[in-house]
């Protein structure tokens, strides 16, 4: 059994209010969604616990949006239910999102991953290291009296450790590749949608090999913004990846952003090639950062490994 941290001294009063008024909303919009649920079964979900994680919970935040930097880190939450019913996001959890997305006194970026407690517990006793740092470092937010407690983390072997890390790069990083090669490809062909959005799988995918390798784990979410928030908080280097001093940089990253879903669906997508060659050229600069990165990582684990730490 593990018992979380729960205070928030750490932190300015505002961030306290801020993540105060974030986990009304949660609670809100989940009981207006679940009021709609199907069946008697669905009606007996519940949030058992919200978490903090990340740098807010260590201590090591930015929060610089004014000066050369531009950097303001976001704030990181566990959502964890009863019931893998209302994990789905679509349905429970897209309105809050949204509403604390727009809502006026929280200034501070926030994502959220929603896993039921047999997951983690599971991930916990498998060694899962990504979870296991949540609950040796994260801070309680919320927690249902009498709800399950967490599983004392099972460490992996450096074996296993290894094999892991080595098996996701292996998998991801091709991918990311190929999916930069095809962008470039769109752009000559002047199919410019398909060459956003293939640039926005290349981005995507080099953030999930980055997480796994370093976390063997990756939120399941098509957000880059989600995944360059938690990849940053790893490795600081890659901030300067995607430049956010002017309004212009940060639109050209919202406008590879909503290449997701617009630039296969909506007609009023734009985007140029002049656009498109500076975001491929951040996009590049990503890969090989994360490659050299994870590779050098690897070796460290390798080493281990044959060392049998």
């Amino acid at each position: 059994m593990n018992t979380m941290r729960t205070d928030l001294d750490h932190l300015p009063h505002g961030k306290q209010r801020e993540l105060a008024r974030v986990t009304e909303i949660l609670f809100e919009e989940f009981t207006d969604a679940m009021k709609g649920a199907s069946s008697p079964k669905k009606k007996e979900g519940r949030i058992l616990k919200i978490i903090l994680f990340g740098s807010y919970a260590r201590g090591t935040w930015v929060d610089e949006p004014h000066t050369a930097k531009g950097y303001l880190s976001d704030y990181d939450l566990l959502i964890v239910v009863n019931q893998q019913r209302v994990v789905d996001f679509a349905t429970y959890w897209y309105r809050a999102e949204d509403r604390i997305m727009r809502e006026t006194g929280i200034r501070t970026p926030v994502n959220f991953i929603v896993h039921t407690m047999d997951e983690v517990n599971t991930a916990l006793s498998q060694g899962q290291y990504f979870f296991t740092d949540i609950i040796k470092e994260g801070i309680a937010l919320y927690d249902l009296k009498g709800s399950t407690p967490f599983v004392t983390p099972q460490p992996q072997t450096a074996e296993e450790i290894f094999t892991t890390a080595q098996q996701h790069f292996d998998f991801w990083m091709p991918l990311a590749q190929h999916s930069l090669k095809l962008s470039r490809d769109s752009i000559k062909d002047q199919v410019l949608r398909d060459a956003a959005f293939l640039l926005h799988q290349a981005v995507e995918r080099t953030y999930t090999a980055f997480l796994l390798v370093e976390t063997n784990y990756s939120p399941a979410t098509h957000s880059i913004k989600f995944l360059r928030s938690l990849a940053e908080q790893i490795d600081p280097e890659l901030i300067a990846v995607w430049p956010r001093e002017t309004k212009h940089d940060r639109r050209l990253f919202e406008l590879l952003k909503r290449g997701y879903i617009d630039a296969r669906y909506s007609e009023h997508y734009a985007i140029t090639v002049e656009e498109l060659a500076w975001l491929s050229e951040r996009a590049e600069i990503l890969r090989a950062l994360v490659e050299k990165r994870a590779l050098r990582k690897i070796e460290q684990l390798e080493t281990r490994a044959v060392a049998g730490e």
